[in-house]
C-alpha cells in the first residue's frame, strides 16, 4: 500500500529522507516543508513546497510525516502528525526534555500510530556487528566512545544553529549512549558530566564540548565526549571502544568521523577483537553510506507500517538514551552528578 509522506525541515537529514521516499516505490510525497527558502534537488523540485508545518499537515492530510526540523519543534510536531492521523519519523533527539519524549511516546499508544526515531546507527550492519561481538565478550563493560567535529563554514554555521537549543552531548550523544544500551541491557544508575563553552559565537547558556560519565545497574561504566567547532582537535576525535573482563571490541580505524565527514561518522571499515589469546581483524567492505542509511531508516518505517511491527522496545530505548544524556547535560550546567533513579522528567 502506497503511503502518502510529508516531510518537515529540509537540512542535511531532511533531504536525504525525502530522496529516500522519492525513491521508494510503496511512498508518494505529498509536500515538504521549510521555514526558508533553499535550493533543491531536481528530484525534489516538483513536489508542492510549505512555510507553515499546520498548514502543511491540514492540506496534504499524509499517511507518515518524516520531521526533520530543530529538535525543540520535535514533539509537538510529532504530537500534531499522530493525532491527524499519521504514522512519524521523527529524527534525534526525540525531544528537548523528557516529559517531551514521553509525551510523543503516549500518544503514539494512544492514536495506534507508529513512532520511528532517526537512530541511524541501528541500520548499520557493521554497527550491528559491533554490538554483537561486544554482547558475545559479555560484561560488565567499559564503553569509551567519542565523536569530535572540527567545524567550519557552512558546518560550524549548522552547528552553532543547533546549539540554539541542543548541546552537542545531546544531539550526538543519543546515538552513542544507544549503543551502550544496547550492549550492556542494564537500568543506568547516575551519570556526571563537564562541559566548557569554548566560542563566543554561541549563545552564552551553552557550551560546545562536553563529556560524561554513566554507572550502568551490571557495573558498566561509560564514557561519552562530543565537541563542535573550528577549535576541536581532530587527535583522537574518533574513537569507538568497548573493553570486558574477556578482551575489547573496537572501530579499527581512527579519525574515521572527524569534521565534515558525514560519511565517515557511520562508517566502521574494520572492528578489532581482541581476546587474551589474539587479536582478529574483521574487514567491513561495501559500508553503506549516508544516503544507504537513511533510505534503509525509510524502508523501515514503512515495513513497521506494513507489517504493523511492535514498536515498544524501540520507543522506550530512545527515551532511555535521551534521558541519559539529558541527565549529563543537566550536570554540566549545575556541576553536579545526577541519579538516574530520581525523576528527571522535569529537567530542563
Amino acid at each position: 500500500m502506497t503511503q502518502r509522506v510529508l516531510i518537515a525541515g529540509l537540512g542535511n537529514m531532511g533531504l536525504s529522507h525525502a530522496l529516500a521516499h522519492h525513491a521508494h516505490p510503496d511512498s508518494e510525497i505529498v509536500g515538504l516543508v521549510n521555514r526558508s527558502a533553499r535550493a533543491l534537488p531536481d528530484a525534489l523540485a516538483p513536489y508542492p513546497l510549505f512555510t507553515d508545518y499546520d498548514t502543511a499537515l491540514a492540506k496534504t492530510r499524509p499517511d507518515v510525516v518524516v520531521i526533520a526540523t530543530y529538535s525543540d519543534s520535535h514533539a509537538d510536531y510529532a504530537c500534531a502528525a499522530m493525532r491527524a492521523g499519521a504514522h512519524v519519523f521523527v529524527e534525534k533527539p526525540l525531544a528537548t526534555t523528557v516529559a517531551d519524549a514521553t509525551r510523543v511516546v503516549d500518544c503514539a499508544r494512544k492514536t495506534g500510530r507508529k513512532l520511528v526515531v532517526g537512530y541511524i546507527l541501528r541500520h548499520h550492519p557493521s554497527w550491528q556487528r559491533l554490538i554483537e561481538e561486544a554482547r558475545t565478550l559479555g560484561g560488565p563493560y567499559v564503553f569509551r566512545l567519542n565523536l569530535n567535529q572540527q567545524s567550519s563554514g557552512a558546518t560550524w554555521e549548522t552547528h552553532k544553529a543547533l546549539m540554539q537549543t541542543t548541546s552537542p552531548i545531546v544531539d550526538c550523544g543519543v546515538h552513542y549512549v544507544d549503543v551502550m544500551c544496547q550492549v550492556t541491557d542494564a537500568r543506568p544508575l547516575r551519570v556526571h558530566g563537564i562541559g566548557l563553552r569554548l566560542s563566543d559565537e554561541i549563545p552564552e547558556d551553552m557550551y560546545n564540548y562536553g563529556q560524561f560519565q554513566v554507572v550502568f545497574e551490571d557495573g558498566s561504566v561509560g564514557w561519552y565526549e562530543a565537541g563542535w567547532g573550528p577549535m576541536m582537535s581532530e587527535t583522537a576525535s574518533f574513537v569507538k571502544d568497548i573493553v570486558s573482563p574477556n578482551g575489547s571490541v573496537s572501530i579499527a580505524e581512527g579519525n574515521t568521523g572527524a569534521s565534515d565527514d558525514v560519511d565517515g561518522h557511520t562508517k566502521v571499515g574494520a572492528i578489532r577483537l581482541h581476546r587474551p589469546d589474539g587479536d582478529r581483524i574483521m574487514e567491513m567492505p561495501d559500508e553503506p553510506g549516508h544516503q544507504a542509511l537513511c533510505d534503509a531508516e525509510q524502508a523501515y518505517l514503512l515495513r513497521a507500517i506494513a507489517q504493523d511491527i511492535d514498536l515498544t522496545r524501540h520507543m522506550r530505548d530512545a527515551v532511555q538514551s535521551l534521558r541519559i544524556c539529558l541527565a549529563a547535560d543537566h550536570s554540566i550546567r549545575t556541576g553536579q552528578p545526577v541519579d538516574l533513579l530520581v525523576d528527571l522528567e522535569e529537567t530542563p
